[in-house]
């Protein structure tokens, strides 16, 4: 390892390796980064952590405000909602300064609190504690919890006696983020992991018997499919669903039997996506067989086959069905059109439906919390970039709507700040829907700064949700807005497969016209546009960076998956193979040649480009760590300017970084003076 100065960017050592495929020969000078044993690598990302504190060391007191303010605009003391389930009120609760929720019931509302699980208690000692999922067993006394402490996806299963506080010898290693409970209360459905962190075993643990005693349900034996499992709303079934990007299959299994054998609900076919979920004498499906924006079927309980499926709401080609919810007497289906989510509820009775009213121009809507099939009330959650997120409940019957809680946001007046909905054309002509936030008093001349986000990768839908981080830059004068580009699902499934496979660069060139849209209209110049993707979204920061850098004055580059072609040619990687629909498999000329001209990391040339900060994670198992490692490395070698092109290096955390409440301002603190460092705020 060369000695850094104190003024100057780690240099890595330079070790040929040449990769051929299909012919082609592609040079990797920092293919060794990859390895996380060997000692060079640890001292190399820690030279680049000390070149980002160096560098930014003069923003300090702006990352200590700008942290102070984000945190001060969350309540300290806090409590959600409760929602009710097997004559029990379920919440969390949030402690002054402490940095996890109290998972807590109660018989009713007016009764003791039973503190479940302090979070806080168990993080002690661990660097990070995530407590990804909850289930209480149905005799209401045992709580299985299910924490991650790495962030590498490869959990942990516990179980917690609540009537004596016991915590069990019970501990289920390796596992994926799902359980089910079987009726008897002493059965336990869960998934464990392969090498590649791909859910692949559905195991059965009875508790009290050694863990080495359960017993494999089901092998998911093709790597193009994970596994998990849930349990019904009508605490009838336990399901067992093995899904890739482009098919699914269900499993079912009497609750009451856990020792029962799992039925195929219906057989995988190609392209064919279903969900099932059960209520009273019937299966409610969501699928997309002969379907692309996906129909809701209904199947007797009895004799649930294909054959027997019929329509509920049928296909629409204006319309996509992205989930669903059901009761006794109605079904509430979550749609969205013309990018925007909406309810409709269906009364079973009499199949007539409504549709749930939302008054702003950009906003989102989900499902909340319902536990309950006999309830006439649905809870959902409703936000937009300047409403803070609040939880709702609707009358059916009646069509009243109770605003149960609204975020309380200090030191903030949404009466300040405005929301719109507009659209840029894309090269094609498509309009690509921009989400928009910004102070009531902005002015459209061109001057103000600008922060771009976008993902548009894997179907996913970035919805216009309140975020308390971002107040602090509004506040400077910034413009926020989300590009609703190709490759999500804003605008239903051609949405999403128009920007992938053989379609990806639409997502780039989307993305670039939604910027160049924003600077024709005034709302900002190049010279003080920022863009910002994570993940697959630090992907299109890549792209973009190749593409077009001067159209940019910075980009942040959160998790980037940038190594596109050497990633997706090594099955032995995580999630590689469940990927190949998603991307294309290289190992075909077709797809490689494609996904070589967009590949960031291939990509880098001699040339100036902006301002970037990237980020990693040493435990990320979804974006390795060498992916920003190798590319900020390469981009610093190849950039002819002067433009500083820095690594923030998380040496404990994964995919999703810090686990805290609190902490994750630290890392939102550090990117925002970054970005006001570059237009001159300094407070």
């Amino acid at each position: 390892m060369p000695h850094i100065k104190s003024n100057s960017p780690p240099v890595p050592e330079k070790i040929k390796k040449e990769l051929v495929t299909h012919g082609h020969r592609r040079r990797d000078d920092y293919f060794w980064l990859r390895d996380r044993n060997d000692p060079k690598v640890l001292s190399h990302l820690h030279a680049e952590n000390e070149y980002t504190e160096r560098i930014l060391n003069h923003t300090k007191s702006l990352q200590i405000r700008l942290y102070r303010e984000m945190v001060e605009r969350i309540k300290q003391e806090d409590v959600t909602v409760p929602y009710e389930e097997n004559g029990y009120f379920y919440y969390m609760r949030y402690r002054e300064g402490r940095e996890y929720p109290l998972y807590c019931r109660k018989r009713t509302i007016e009764s003791p609190e039973e503190v479940m699980l302090d979070a806080n208690e168990m993080a002690k000692g661990h660097s990070l504690y995530k407590v990804v999922g909850t289930y209480v067993d149905p005799t209401d006394d045992v709580l299985a919890f299910i924490v991650d402490t790495t962030g590498s996806r490869q959990c942990t299963i516990c179980f917690k006696r609540l009537s004596t506080g016991k915590v069990l010898e019970d501990v289920l290693s390796n596992a994926s983020e799902r359980l089910a409970w079987g009726n008897d209360g002493k059965t336990v459905f869960y998934s464990t992991n392969d090498e590649m962190v791909r859910s692949h075993k559905i195991m059965r643990h009875k508790l009290g018997e050694p863990v080495a005693n359960d017993a494999e349900v089901y092998h998911e034996e093709d790597s193009a499919y994970s596994t998990y499992v849930k349990k019904s709303k009508s605490k009838r079934f336990i399901f067992i669903r093995s899904e890739s990007t482009l098919s699914s299959e269900m499993r079912i299994c009497e609750a009451d039997s856990p020792d029962g054998v799992f039925r195929i609900l219906r057989a995988r076919e190609p392209d064919v996506l279903y969900d099932a979920e059960h209520a009273g004498d019937r299966f409610c499906i969501l699928t997309n067989d002969s379907a692309r924006n996906f129909r809701l079927m209904e199947a007797p309980q009895e004799s649930p086959a294909k054959e027997t499926w019929r329509d509920l709401i049928p296909h629409r080609e204006d319309v996509l069905i992205e989930g669903f919810e059901v009761f006794d007497d109605f079904l509430v289906v979550q749609e969205r059109k013309d990018g925007l989510p909406q309810f409709n509820i269906l009364n079973m009775k009499d199949k007539k439906g409504h549709h749930v009213k939302f008054p702003e121009e950009s906003y989102f809507a989900c499902i909340g919390e319902n536990r309950r099939l006999d309830s006439d009330v649905f809870r959902f959650y409703y936000t937009s970039l300047s409403t803070p997120l609040s939880t709702f409940d609707y009358n059916m019957r009646t069509g009243e709507m109770t605003l149960m809680k609204e975020t309380e946001i200090h030191n903030y007046d949404k009466g300040n700040y405005e929301t719109r909905r507009v659209f840029a054309e894309a090269l094609d002509g498509r309009q690509i829907p921009i989400s928009l936030v910004y102070r009531r008093d902005t002015r459209r001349d061109g001057t103000n700064p600008l922060l771009l986000y976008a993902y548009g990768s894997y179907g996913a839908t970035v919805n216009p949700a309140f975020m308390p981080e971002i107040v602090s830059l509004l506040a400077r004068g910034f413009i926020y807005a989300i590009a609703h580009v190709r490759g999500g699902q804003e605008m239903g499934r051609r949405w999403y497969e128009g920007g992938k496979m053989l379609k990806k660069k639409n997502t780039f060139t989307d993305f670039i016209a939604c910027a160049e849209f924003l600077i024709e209209e005034g709302y900002t110049n190049s010279k003080m546009l920022c863009a910002n993707g994570k993940s697959a979204g630090g992907l299109l920061m890549g792209a973009i960076a190749n593409m077009r850098p001067e159209l940019f004055c910075s980009i942040i580059a959160e998790v980037p998956w940038v190594d596109v072609i050497t990633d997706m040619l090594d099955a032995d990687l995580p999630l590689t193979t469940l990927e190949y629909d998603e991307w294309g498999n290289p190992h075909r000329k077709e797809y490689y040649d494609y996904m070589l001209s967009y590949s960031p990391y291939d990509n880098v040339e001699r040339r100036e480009y902006p301002s970037i900060l990237a980020t990693g994670s040493l435990n990320d198992t979804q974006v390795t760590y060498w992916n920003p490692a190798k590319w900020v490395v390469k981009l610093r070698e190849m950039n002819t300017g002067k433009n500083i092109i820095l690594l923030k290096m998380n040496m404990g955390a994964g995919h999703s970084g810090a686990s805290g409440r609190f902490e994750k301002y630290e890392l939102a603190a550090l990117k925002y003076a970054f970005l006001c460092d570059l237009m001159g705020i300094s407070e």
